[in-house]
């Protein structure tokens, strides 16, 4: 028998997951070009040509125990000091290489940190709608998922709800903005009221907090958003980043921790995210991709083929009398479900052939999630999907 853990896994799949399995199973039957798939974040734009020049120049020019040889558990030194740099240039911040930690994406980012920073039995707090996988990173490492309520309809954090929510046995809190699923970038008046509410609690339970900010789609905004940087805020602010989005490298798995010199125990937070990077088995970031994206520093998707996507969508779910805010940032349409059964409707949906996932996986029923980083004519073509969806639910 399988451990107790992964038998609730497999008993439990994430419905996004499985919403892309059954898009494949689809396009198999129907082809694909008949299936109008929403679920995945998984970007249909290709990665800016640099990315591509870098990696041949790389392969061309480097010895092949740089290029593709173990380095350091925290990455090669030069990979960190060009991100330290790029960070102090663009957000006023003072971080240097030995501030960062080069991780196999966000996601592998935040479980090295949740590996670093919590015993069993200690709490994490996610504000719903929050990304369906942080209740198995924190679990992993046994530690309690704590759920703040959804603050609708604007969707920016509750600062009293993050108070009622905090005991003495949390230790971090995960802030993700631009926000998976919504799309909202979280103000900065929401992340002073925030970092207000955190540090006076870690100064009435006299023991450290920490902020994790995952930030997969910090350079996703539209419209001239700026996305608050967090370090810059609350000085126990860890930085969990990813070139997933930012330069459309979702399978290449390359992100890094930035960790401020001035958090708490910083130089025993980074010495032992060093040694969390190996012992879970990553032992360190892919060396051709580090190397490839620290000379990609100043490159960056078209965000304008994003925001074309995201108006095109919002405008063609409105018109059909669909419930959707416009997107600030990140790449996803957070809908308001008709009659409120997310599920029912993702399952109504999914009879049009169009894949979505039920805002219940969030932490928050009564909304579904679109994923618009799809090519611009899957949009155009589920637009008959959603008429007849429409008029289902009595909305044409």
């Amino acid at each position: 028998m399988i451990s107790s853990k992964m038998l609730r896994l497999t008993e439990t799949n994430s419905v996004i997951r499985a919403m892309f399995e059954e898009g494949n199973r689809l396009a198999a039957q129907l082809g694909r070009e008949n299936v109008f798939d929403f679920s995945l974040g998984n970007p249909n734009f290709p990665p800016p040509d640099a990315v591509a020049a870098a990696i041949i120049d790389i392969l061309q020019t480097t010895p092949a125990i740089e290029a593709h040889g173990y380095m350091s558990n925290a990455g090669f030194t030069p990979v960190r000091d060009a991100i330290a740099r790029s960070l102090n240039a663009r957000h006023g911040t003072d971080f240097s290489a030995e501030h960062i930690i080069m991780t196999v994406g966000a996601a592998g980012g935040l479980n090295v940190a949740l590996k670093t920073l919590i015993n069993p039995g200690d709490e994490v707090i996610a504000l719903a709608p929050y990304f369906v996988e942080y209740g198995n990173y924190v679990n992993n490492y046994d530690g309690v998922l704590r759920v703040v309520p959804p603050n609708i309809p604007g969707f920016q954090p509750d600062p009293e709800a993050l108070a009622a929510a905090i005991t003495p046995k949390t230790k971090a809190v995960i802030i993700n903005t631009p926000n998976n699923p919504t799309g909202v970038i979280y103000s900065e008046d929401s992340i002073r009221s925030i970092a207000a509410v955190i540090e006076q609690k870690q100064t009435e339970y006299g023991a450290p907090i920490y902020i994790l900010s995952d930030e997969p789609y910090r350079e996703l905004a539209y419209d001239g958003a700026q996305v608050p940087y967090l370090t810059k805020y609350y000085r126990n602010s860890i930085v969990c980043y990813s070139w997933s989005k930012s330069l459309s490298l979702p399978g290449e798995r390359i992100g890094y921790l930035a960790v401020p010199r001035d958090a708490d125990d910083s130089a025993l937070i980074l010495e032992a995210a060093a040694i969390a990077t190996r012992v879970l088995g990553f032992v360190n970031a892919p060396s051709l991709i580090q190397l490839a994206v620290a000379r990609c520093l100043d490159e960056s998707v078209d965000v304008a083929a994003y925001d074309a996507n995201r108006r095109a969508l919002h405008g063609g779910l409105t018109a059909r009398g669909f419930e959707c805010a416009l997107p600030e940032g990140a790449f996803y349409m957070w809908l308001k479900a008709p009659a409120d059964d997310d599920r029912a409707f993702a399952e109504s949906a999914k009879r049009q052939r169009i894949l979505l996932v039920p805002g219940t996986s969030f932490a928050c029923p009564g909304y579904v999630r679109l994923a618009y980083c799809v090519a611009p004519s899957t949009i155009e073509r589920s637009m008959d999907g959603f008429s007849r969806l429409a008029a289902e639910y009595g909305l044409l």
